[in-house]
Order: C-alpha cells, then sequence, then structure tokens
C-alpha cells in the first residue's frame, strides 16, 4: 500500500485537475469535428480513449518533470516533499514508471488514425522538453500551452483525417487560455523561484500580473469568439459565451499575489472553465 501511495503521489492521480486540463483540449477538437461529421459511435469511443491517454500522459509528464526538477523541488517548500526530492523514490524507478506508462499510453495511440498517430509521436518532444523551459526562457507557460493543447489538433484529425483552420484557431485560445491560468499558478512559487533562479511568467509580469492575465483570457475569449463567426454559428448561441468569459472574470478578481491559497483555487477552477468552453462548442450542434 506504501508503495502505491506514493505512486499516486508521483503521478499526481491525487490532483486529478492536471489530466482534466490536459483532457478538455482533447474533447473540444472532438466536439468541433463532431460538428461536421456527426459519427456519435466514434465520438464517444475516442473521448473515453483520449481520457485514458490524458491521464497516462500526465502522469508521465510529471515523473519526468520531477527527475528534471528533484534538485530544485528539495528548495521550494510547496515540492521538497514529493517522492523522487524527498528519496523515496529512486531516478531508475521513476524512468521504469515512466518507460510503462507510455507503453501503455501507445497502446492507445495506436488506435487512431496515422495522422493521429504521428502528431501524438510529435508531441512527445514538446512534452519531454517543457520541464527545462524555467531554466532557459521567461515564457515556460507559453510552451506549456503548445505543449498542454496539442489535443485539439489530435481530437480533429482522430476523426477527420486531416487538418484545418478551425481547429488551429482553438488552438490558439487554448494556448492564451493556458498561459492565464498557468500563470496564476505559478505566482504559489514566486519567492522560491526567485532564489534559485526559475523564470516564469509570473515572475516577468509581476508587477502587472492582472493585466497579463486579463490580457491572455481576453485573446482566448476573442478566438473562440472568431471560431464561432468563421463556422457561422447561431448568433444566440455565441451568447453563451458570456459564462466562460464571466469564469475567467471572476478569476481575475480573486486572485491575490500575496495569497498562494486564493491561486490554487483560481488554478483550479480552470476545470470549470474547460467544461465551460465544451458546453459552448457542443452548443454548435443545435444547428
Amino acid at each position: 500500500m506504501e508503495k502505491f501511495q506514493i505512486f499516486i503521489q508521483l503521478t499526481r492521480l491525487n490532483k486529478p485537475i492536471g489530466f482534466l486540463l490536459l483532457f478538455w483540449p482533447c474533447v473540444w477538437g472532438l466536439t468541433l469535428a463532431y460538428y461536421y461529421t456527426e459519427e456519435t459511435n466514434l465520438y464517444l469511443k475516442h473521448i473515453l480513449l483520449f481520457f485514458l491517454g490524458s491521464v497516462l500522459m500526465r502522469s508521465a509528464g510529471c515523473i519526468f518533470n520531477d527527475i528534471v526538477d528533484r534538485n530544485l523541488d528539495k528548495r521550494v517548500q510547496r515540492t521538497k516533499k514529493r517522492p523522487i526530492a524527498s528519496g523515496k523514490v529512486s531516478v531508475f524507478e521513476a524512468f521504469i514508471y515512466i518507460v510503462f506508462l507510455c507503453l501503455v499510453a501507445l497502446l492507445i495511440l495506436l488506435q487512431f488514425n496515422w495522422l493521429t498517430i504521428v502528431l501524438g509521436i510529435s508531441s512527445m518532444v514538446l512534452a519531454f522538453a517543457y520541464p527545462f523551459m524555467k531554466r532557459i526562457t521567461y515564457w515556460p507557460q507559453l510552451f506549456l500551452g503548445l505543449t498542454f493543447n496539442w489535443g485539439i489538433i489530435m481530437g480533429w484529425t482522430s476523426v477527420t483525417n486531416s487538418i484545418s483552420i478551425e481547429p488551429i484557431i482553438l488552438y490558439l485560445a487554448a494556448i492564451f487560455w493556458t498561459l492565464g491560468y498557468d500563470t496564476i499558478y505559478g505566482l504559489q512559487d514566486i519567492h522560491d523561484d526567485e532564489i534559485i533562479g526559475v523564470k516564469s511568467t509570473s515572475i516577468k509580469f509581476k508587477n502587472n500580473v492582472k493585466v497579463f492575465v486579463g490580457t491572455c483570457y481576453s485573446l482566448c475569449v476573442l478566438f473562440i469568439l472568431v471560431l464561432g463567426l468563421l463556422m457561422e454559428i447561431d448568433k444566440y448561441i455565441l451568447t453563451l459565451s458570456a459564462f466562460i468569459i464571466l469564469s475567467l472574470i471572476y478569476q481575475i478578481k480573486i486572485f491575490k499575489t500575496d495569497n498562494p491559497t486564493s491561486c490554487l483555487f483560481c488554478f483550479k477552477m480552470n476545470n470549470l472553465t474547460g467544461l465551460l468552453i465544451f458546453l459552448f462548442i457542443f452548443s454548435f450542434n443545435l444547428k
């Protein structure tokens, strides 16, 4: 049981917000494609496959991140008790877990068409490069946005077997969404990060962080509305975007740079925002 509990901590399965934020963009891409294909059985099957893939790849990504950051994690109050940083799991054991999780994820990936398989394998480069970004740029959140929202493109191609402008616009919206919520998340560790030399948009924009997050969220909404207009969605359906906007405004209003609890709460609230964006895209089918 102790080994199992350590594995749960290592993969963050006890903190589902991580894999949910990876899963929502996949569902958005699938739902966008469903608008054009209306293949219900395929849609439902792919939702299940992408959910399993999101859990597996998020878990593998967490372990790899902890291997790379093990020496930094020891110096940050919030992360010093993580299994690898605290010595509960060796680096070798952690790599075994990564290989196992990636192999199972590969079995799921092979259920899709060749274009989606290629896109899925290429995303590994983004996923395993991400932990190093905080060492070389103040924009690791941008790189996370590119990585975490790749599922939009994969969700679309898994149904249509092609690339189109619609998922690309949605991908851009999601990148700005991630830029915003991960900047809020990074505020929790801003003091420790500055001491140990880790970079982030939280640090870069610390004096105007609400303006930065507000700009990111505004651009996210703008691209979502552009998508709706491009697809000639009924104007009454477009008004449903108000729920998305309100959820983002509420986050900006309540998070405080000197209150880590409020930052974590707003970060987790993006699970609701992800659901609202899904419902908004799904409403396109009310045609």
